[in-house]
């Protein structure tokens, strides 16, 4: 099984979405949304921006 976006209705009604990896450990989360647009639209930012994001190191 692959790393997979799940994207859900919290306590609130409000839209959000989380990545799983592929062992279901939740890896990253995003945050409340009022619209599934909004949502969708997190989700394919990341999917977008992960893969060129550079890493800072601030230890």
């Amino acid at each position: 099984m692959a790393a997979k976006f799940e994207l859900y209705k919290d306590k609130d009604a409000k839209f959000r979405w989380r990545l799983n990896a592929a062992n279901g450990e939740t890896i990253a989360a995003g945050q409340a949304y009022e619209s599934k647009a909004a949502a969708l639209n997190g989700i394919e930012s990341v999917q977008k921006n992960a893969p060129v994001a550079q890493f800072d190191d601030q230890t």
